[in-house]
């Protein structure tokens, strides 16, 4: 007999034709937690483990076409948003999204890639506050990222007082990007109160840890966990995943998202292995 069927995720991301972040990242960290990606790419890139070099958003028509088809085929559980690199595709989105209200939304609001490629401008900035921000469920910033949104601000505390002004929902605002000795993450809410987690600094810099987290934040909701421990728990996800990292290039270190199904398998082997010495 089948089992159940799998949650499905509508993923709106770029494509990296080297595999380490955006739909990729998306696709084997939902595989990974047991979801479905359906994905739509929202932009082409030049791109390597090092940096974004060129990138063409697809047509706002085509996007709209790739997701409508989705919606009205599949049992879409939650969206997940990553990098779209023009005003008129957060408005398209934003458009989609307003049509179905009752499904859960979670946004990276990518504004550069790691390698500094800026692929955001003021007008982007400001479609996305004003028409995308205040529909997410969830929010993923990083640090940098939360000062560019709100450059006037004080402190990152009020960066997320501003994002939940909009209406924003909840705010994870990440900390790996900021000069501490641990990593500190920090949940925003209109719910609860203010969660700060508290991580193992690692030693490397990684392709496309902010795809992982806020595709394991999606897909951990949509297999119906409740946000915070989805949040809590695709932390943990995320910090394994980077902690296995592969250098596959030369370049930031590539995530392994699979890494559970590896450590399982070496586990297979030493148990032969000992049954081969009895």
């Amino acid at each position: 007999m089948p089992g159940p069927l799998p949650p499905v995720v509508l993923c709106f991301s770029g494509n990296d034709p080297s595999g380490g972040a955006g739909i990729s990242a998306d696709i084997e960290t939902l595989v990974s937690l047991g979801c479905h990606c359906a994905p739509v790419i929202t932009v082409l890139t030049v791109q390597d483990s090092s940096n974004i070099h060129e990138f063409e958003p697809v047509e706002p028509d085509l996007i709209k076409g790739q997701a409508l088809a989705v919606l009205r085929d599949l049992n879409v559980a939650v969206i997940k948003i990553g990098l779209l690199a023009n005003p008129a595709v957060v408005s398209t989105i934003a458009e989609i999204i307003k049509n179905y209200p009752n499904i859960p939304v979670v946004l990276d609001p990518i504004l550069a890639a790691g390698g500094g490629t800026v692929t955001a401008d003021e007008i982007f900035i400001k479609t996305l506050k004003r028409e995308l921000l205040p529909l997410a469920t969830l929010a993923t910033p990083n640090a940098r990222e939360a000062r560019q949104l709100f450059p006037d601000a004080d402190s990152l505390e009020q960066c997320a007082e501003e994002l939940l002004d909009l209406g924003c929902e909840n705010v994870l605002i990440t900390g790996a990007d900021e000069p501490t000795v641990v990593v500190h993450n920090t949940l925003y809410s209109a719910e609860f109160e203010t969660e700060t987690f508290h991580w193992e600094r690692l030693p490397a810099m990684y392709h496309g840890s902010g795809c992982t987290l806020a595709a394991a934040c999606a897909g951990l909701m949509a297999q119906g966990l409740n946000l915070f421990d989805a949040i809590n728990e695709a932390q943990e996800y995320t910090f394994n995943a980077l902690k296995e990292g592969h250098a596959l290039g030369a370049g930031q270190l590539m995530p392994n998202r699979l890494f559970w199904a590896q450590s399982k398998e070496a586990e297979g082997e030493t148990e032969n292995a000992e049954e081969e010495e009895k």
